[in-house]
This record gives C-alpha cells, sequence and structure tokens, in this order.
C-alpha cells in the first residue's frame, strides 16, 4: 500500500513540476523581451541623436538608421562657431563643485540627525525636509536679488552658491547612516576618536557606494540644469547648455551643429557612469540588504 502511495505521488508531483517549468521558463522569457524592448526605447533617443551628429550635411533629415557616409563635419562646424571646449570645462566645474558641495553639506546635516541627539532635532528635519518641497520659482527671486547684491551675477561663483546645499542629498545619506551598525560608533567612540574622526575614517569608508551613486544623480542633475544658469548667465553662453541654443533661430534651427554639441555634452556623463559604475551597483545591492 505504501509503495502503491509513493508512487501515486511521484507521478503528481512530476505532473506538477513540467508546468511550473515551463511558466517559469515562460515568464523569464517575456520578462527579458520586455526589458530588451524598454532598453531600446530609451536608447533610440541618443543613438539618433549621435547618428544624425555623423551624418552629412545634406543628410540630417534622412530617416536611415545607419548613417552612411560617415562625417564630422558638423562637429568642425559646432566648433568653429562656439568655443566648446571653454562650455564642457566651464560645465564640468559648476556640476562638480556643486555636486561635491551637496555631498559634503549633506554629508555633515544626515551625520547629525542620524547620529547625534538634541533638543529640537525632529522639528528641525522636519523644516529642512519642508524646503525639498518649496517650488525653485519660489526661492529664484531672492537668490537673484542676493547674487546681484553679492556682484556675482553674470559669474560661474553665482551659478553654483545657491545650489551648495541639497534637501535630497540629506534625505538619501540620513536613511543610509540610520542602518549604520551601531557597534562601529560605539567601538569608535570608547577608542577614543571624536565625531571629526569618526566620521571620515568609519562612516565614509563604509557609504562609498551610496556617496557614489548619489553624486553620479546629484552631478547629473547639475549638469543638465539649464533655467538657472541661463538666467543668471543671462546673455552669456558660458556653458554648454547654453551654447546649444546658438544654433536655434527663428528661421529654423541647425539640426547637425545641435546634435554634435549635444553629444558632446553627454560624453562626460557616460564617462563618469562607467568610471563609477561598480560603486552604484553596489550601492544598488546593499540598499536591498537588511
Amino acid at each position: 500500500m505504501s509503495t502503491m502511495e509513493t508512487g501515486v505521488e511521484d507521478q503528481a508531483r512530476e505532473q506538477l513540476d513540467v508546468p511550473v517549468g515551463s511558466r517559469s521558463r515562460s515568464r523569464a522569457i517575456l520578462g527579458n523581451v520586455l526589458l530588451s524592448g524598454l532598453g531600446i526605447l530609451c536608447v533610440l533617443p541618443i543613438y539618433w541623436m549621435y547618428a544624425t551628429s555623423l551624418r552629412m550635411p545634406g543628410d540630417v533629415f534622412s530617416l536611415s538608421l545607419l548613417p552612411w557616409p560617415l562625417s564630422v563635419d558638423n562637429y568642425a562646424d559646432a566648433w568653429r562657431k562656439i568655443p566648446i571646449g571653454l562650455m564642457l570645462s566651464n560645465t564640468f566645474i559648476v556640476a562638480l563643485v556643486t555636486a561635491l558641495g551637496q555631498l559634503l553639506t549633506g554629508l555633515f546635516a544626515a551625520y547629525a540627525f542620524a547620529v547625534w541627539e538634541f533638543r529640537g532635532k525632529k522639528v528641525l528635519y522636519l523644516l529642512f525636509v519642508g524646503t525639498w518641497l518649496v517650488p525653485f520659482q519660489v526661492s529664484m527671486l531672492p537668490n537673484y536679488v542676493l547674487l546681484f547684491q553679492l556682484g556675482v551675477l553674470n559669474t560661474i561663483a553665482g551659478v553654483i552658491i545657491p545650489s551648495l546645499c541639497s534637501a535630497l542629498s540629506v534625505l538619501m545619506l540620513r536613511q543610509h547612516l540610520r542602518s549604520f551598525p551601531r557597534e562601529l560608533l560605539d567601538a569608535a567612540r570608547i577608542d577614543g576618536r571624536s565625531s571629526w574622526a569618526t566620521l571620515w575614517t568609519v562612516v565614509v569608508p563604509n557609504l562609498r557606494p551610496a556617496l557614489a551613486a548619489l553624486g553620479i544623480l546629484l552631478f547629473v542633475q547639475a549638469w543638465n540644469e539649464y533655467f538657472w544658469p541661463a538666467l543668471v548667465l543671462q546673455r552669456s553662453n558660458a556653458m554648454v547648455q547654453l551654447g546649444i541654443r546658438s544654433f536655434m533661430g527663428t528661421e529654423g534651427n541647425d539640426w547637425g551643429p545641435l546634435m554634435a554639441t549635444a553629444g558632446l555634452a553627454c560624453l562626460p556623463v557616460f564617462a563618469l557612469y562607467l568610471v563609477l559604475q561598480r560603486q552604484i551597483v553596489n550601492a544598488f545591492v546593499r540598499s536591498g540588504l537588511k
């Protein structure tokens, strides 16, 4: 009797295993197809930008997927009409200093909110988070008046100064620091390390992936900023985002040099991601661990 029951159980298990395996395999294939389609949709505009920039000037409006014959005339034309090298360097300086400033101030504030205990901590944190909900248009005019009084309008410093603090960096780093092992902080305190030494020798080395991921996010955000630099620098084309508008006019857009300039503007961001790719992946992996 037990043998018959065992055989029946084996047959039932085999009948159940086959459909479940096939369903999971089909779901995996369907998921890969959907992800591949979404990836193509995301990459297609970037590919089309570079494909248009590499076409002959007379073939800019061609609909062929492959630009042939290849030409760098659009890049040469853009380099000849605007100082792309100076614009890229200015934009890189603005984005780098802004991202580093926001990382530094965010790290200090998040460390204080997550580790220290002081009176009015929750109220102060809520007020700080509330600044993130204030639209940029509300603080735009006061910042502009302040820059005018400081005499830094039409300068790179005027673009950087109001952006050195970010509530987003404080929120993200505070979440990471709240999950930081308290044992390490207590051990550093027992060893006689100050809060400053604990921050730089214990906390920061363990937050490198999170800092790298947040740094790229802040860098890209500052790199893509257009409205605030256009307001501060006014008619100047000192940054690459403002230089792109040189190829846009009432009579039509010069699409070849415009796409070439936009393609050059994307290269530093791609390079930064390739350099810090491992840290970004580690940040996402560690964020899912408890």
